[in-house]
């Protein structure tokens, strides 16, 4: 029974200080996260650290961006308008030619033969024509003297008018020999650059040669066909209806390089129901080609431009449950929110057309940190505990890559100093003090004065 109570006795203390080892680690711990968390994120009195803009007057591009594709203005497959060898070739691929130059030569003396055959018709039935008109003027002699029928004067007459006839189609026939000897020679149709050769020297071509002979397309002007949603098409419109030119620029597929300045040429005459866009044509003046036929492009339209409005860059702009709100800086650094009603933007700045005028300061950077009535701490003022005006802790600068952080009172660019270490595990400090193992307490000398021992 003895043993019995000296095992319960010696497991209840060992309870007993298991309970209180666990009881003082907890709290323990729990009071060092709550003293390292301070005051807390929204503390009374801890200023926070913030970036401001201050709202001005500017002006806001309303640009419609899209995408489109080089399209140039003339594409020509040049053919044969006659049937023939091709003898000779004056192109080559690639090459830039000008409206009327001579591109190819198909054989001609088969139109040659033709044309002097219609012009010896030709000269024989005038021949005839004019023996007939002599015996005409004779016949009505010969019928005033009564002394041949009128009817023989009536049939001269009618020959006359016969060969008359005649010598209009000879006429036709020549001009028509003289065009086809004209199409022997292919000439250049429109000013632009040609592409690879489709038919070589020698092959006999033909009207009906679905390929042709080469293809010029138009590089100067050239234009940009893009589409832009219908909810943009009123304010092009009206824009236009004022007689504004609308400039256009043409970006790479990267968006990085502009490859030209245009003006909006056209607008399509009806709405893809498709896809709820219309298309729009800009001409560009391509005098340096760097825009290709086929090549896509980022298309930027300056549809319109705000001016004269209040401007914030886009940052300052929040959204919760008041609505659309900045936070207005006050003039005893703190914040209030103020609902706005916003406009324009161009990406960077925003138009805000109610809630603040020129010259407010609004909160840009670190706004997730704040809340309404929160104090805050300006760029560039100054920092630490007790600073008129702030409270908290200094933000420390960024040190220079390859330095180490300058300690707590450190100037800037000095090493800190370092610390010597006792053999027992002893610190000696800069102002606080330190205990070491044999319980004696040993004060920071900082400016070099030796420890003392208190006894």
């Amino acid at each position: 029974m003895s043993r019995l109570r000296t095992l319960l006795g010696i497991g209840l203390g060992l309870a007993v200080v298991a309970g209180a080892g666990w009881y003082i680690t907890t709290h323990m711990t729990a009071t060092q996260s709550t003293a390292a968390r301070g005051p807390g994120r929204f503390g009374q009195g801890i200023a926070t650290p913030v970036g401001i803009a201050t709202a001005a007057k500017g002006n806001i591009p309303i640009v419609i961006k899209a995408l489109g594709t080089v399209t140039p203005l003339a594409t020509v497959t040049v053919k044969t308008q006659i049937t023939g060898q091709l003898v000779e070739v004056h192109f080559t691929e690639g090459q830039s030619v000008k409206k009327g130059d001579l591109l190819a030569v198909v054989d001609p003396r088969p139109y040659e033969v033709a044309l002097q055959n219609a012009q010896g018709t030709l000269a024989k039935d005038e021949a005839l024509l004019k023996n007939a008109q002599i015996d005409l003027q004779r016949y009505t002699t010969l019928v005033k003297q009564d002394s041949i029928a009128r009817q023989q004067l009536d049939t001269q007459a009618a020959l006359v008018r016969q060969y008359e006839a005649q010598l209009i189609t000879d006429h036709a026939i020549v001009d028509s020999a003289k065009l086809n000897l004209t199409y022997t020679r292919i000439v250049a149709p429109v000013t632009g650059r040609i592409g690879l050769r489709l038919v070589d020297q020698g092959n006999y071509v033909t009207m009906g040669d679905a390929t042709g002979i080469c293809v010029i397309t138009q590089m100067q002007p050239i234009s940009v066909m893009f589409t832009v949603p219908e909810d943009s098409l009123p304010t092009v419109r009206k824009r236009l209806r004022d007689g504004a030119t609308l400039p256009v620029t043409a970006l790479d597929r990267a968006q990085k390089n502009q490859l030209g300045q245009g003006k909006l040429s056209t607008i399509d005459n009806q709405v893809d129901t498709t896809t709820g866009t219309v298309k729009m044509r800009a001409v560009f003046d391509n005098d340096d080609e760097a825009l290709f036929p086929n090549q896509f492009v980022n298309v930027r339209l300056l549809a319109d431009t705000v001016k004269d409005a209040t401007v914030v860059p886009v940052a300052a702009i929040q959204r919760g449950q008041p609505g659309t709100f900045v936070y207005l800086v006050k003039a005893d650094d703190t914040v209030a929110i103020r609902v706005v009603a916003t406009g324009a933007t161009d990406g960077e700045k925003i138009a805000v057309v109610k809630g603040l005028e020129v010259g407010d300061e609004v909160v840009i950077d670190g706004v997730d940190r704040l809340r309404d009535g929160a104090k805050i701490r300006r760029p560039g003022s100054g920092g630490g505990r007790g600073a008129p005006g702030t409270a908290g802790p200094p933000v420390a600068a960024a040190p220079p890559d390859g330095q180490p952080a300058a300690a707590p009172g450190t100037a800037p660019g000095t090493a800190p100093a370092e610390r010597p270490r006792r053999a027992n595990g002893e610190r000696q400090g800069n102002g606080g003090e330190r205990q070491g193992a044999n319980g004696e307490r040993r004060a920071g000398a900082g400016g070099g004065r030796p420890a003392q021992t208190e006894q």
